[in-house]
């Protein structure tokens, strides 16, 4: 009779915690950043053990698996369930064709290709069923530059204070008449895995497209509609700059964005859609990716450039306006956005203080990801520059 109390002790404990495991990682996925997870599990702490590895996992700690090895079969089933804690199990990170880490280890996944223009970007086509996924946020702030849960890889020499860019106000009004946003694509024949009914004619065999209904041009398109419903005024560029040649194309596009702006001076926001390329020092292609509301999601990263290219009075404004839009991703889609990069080239952000490349989803991911990044992107970018209106008086 004793020993059937024990074990029914011993259930009853586990069914315990088997349902504060599941809250605690529901809490996780609703909380906005590392600190606030680990408050809500503290508050759930009568499971030590299992609290202990999450917390390390989200933080950074168990990078190595020791302390998720040291869980029992409940602890792991719940672990299991969530993809971040995943993957600080995993082991070693693989890394792309540059040397950088590509999970959420640090840095967290920043591209092999760096849209230099310089010269064409390695071949790199996979199968859907070869690509390896990796949902890319960071659990630790070594290589970053941090403030209010926002992180940059700096891959400059230039000082960035995140902090003041984050709280600096963003000094743009969109105005009332006129076009206020305008799309491009520098890299406009920048494809995606073919999969199910998504499959195109390749220009060559770097995963390109010249058919606009498959390349990153679809993507501006979906989020031309999502910004039009919300009541911004967009013009779309569909110019494909980097064909017949690759190398060269930004000084094309800059002159795309000159006559746009000369002929529409309205224009106060300019978004140069891009899609990522991580390939391993293997040759694995990786695709970053989350499931948000149960869609498989092609991440978003944004890609600032800097004064190290060239004078580019604007670099530290379209910071501030990035750091606003990263806080509306990360606080309406926690795990959408990928860490922000600032980088050398200029990306010709200096024509305008609201200029920024945005990176959606990799070669590795399928069109269909792609497009519920964009529209998760357009979302929460938009309800920024929805901010930034003049009303009809004239006054934001």
């Amino acid at each position: 009779m004793k020993q059937d109390r024990i074990q029914w002790g011993r259930l009853l404990r586990r069914g315990a915690a088997l349902f504060m495991a599941t809250l605690a990682v529901w809490l996780l996925a609703v909380c906005a950043g590392a600190g606030a997870a680990a408050g809500a599990l503290q508050r759930l702490g009568e499971n030590g053990g299992f609290v202990s590895a999450m917390l390390a996992a989200e933080l950074g700690a168990a990078d190595d698996g020791t302390l998720r090895g040291a869980l029992d079969g409940w602890g792991r089933l719940v672990v299991d369930q969530s993809a971040l804690l995943r993957a600080n199990g995993q082991g070693a990170s693989p890394k792309p064709a540059g040397g950088e880490p590509l999970s959420p280890d640090l840095p967290a996944g920043q591209p092999a290709q760096d849209h230099d223009d310089i010269a064409e970007p390695p071949a790199a086509t996979a199968a859907p069923g070869t690509v390896v996924e990796r949902t890319l946020i960071p659990n630790s702030t070594q290589g970053y530059v941090c403030a209010g849960g926002l992180y940059l890889y700096n891959r400059t020499n230039l000082t960035v204070d995140l902090a003041a860019a984050a709280a600096a106000p963003v000094d743009i009004t969109l105005p009332q008449e006129g076009p206020q946003v305008l799309i491009v694509h520098t890299h406009g024949t920048e494809a995606y895995t073919p999969d199910g009914a998504d499959r195109y004619e390749p220009s060559d065999n770097n995963s390109r497209t010249l058919d606009n209904n498959y390349n990153v041009v679809r993507v501006g398109d979906e989020v031309e509609r999502v910004f039009t419903e919300l009541g911004l005024t967009v013009l779309h560029d569909r110019t494909l700059y980097d064909y017949p040649k690759y190398s060269g194309a930004y000084d094309r596009s800059g002159a795309g964005i000159a006559g746009y702006l000369e002929q529409y001076p309205s224009i106060r926001i300019i978004l140069d859609l891009h899609r990522d390329a991580l390939v391993g020092e293997d040759g694995t292609v990786y695709k970053a990716v989350t499931t948000i509301d149960g869609v498989k999601t092609a991440q978003v990263m944004l890609v600032l450039g800097s004064s190290e290219g060239g004078e580019h009075p604007n670099w530290t404004r379209n910071l501030a306006l990035a750091a606003k839009i990263q806080q509306s991703m990360n606080t309406l889609y926690p795990t959408l956005a990928r860490p922000m990069a600032l980088r050398t080239p200029r990306y010709n952000q200096h024509m305008s203080s609201g200029a920024l490349l945005v990176e959606v989803g990799c070669h590795g991911n399928t069109l269909q990801e792609a497009l519920a990044g964009a529209r998760l992107f357009a979302r929460a970018a938009g309800q920024v520059l929805l901010s930034l209106q003049t009303t009809p008086s004239g006054t934001p």
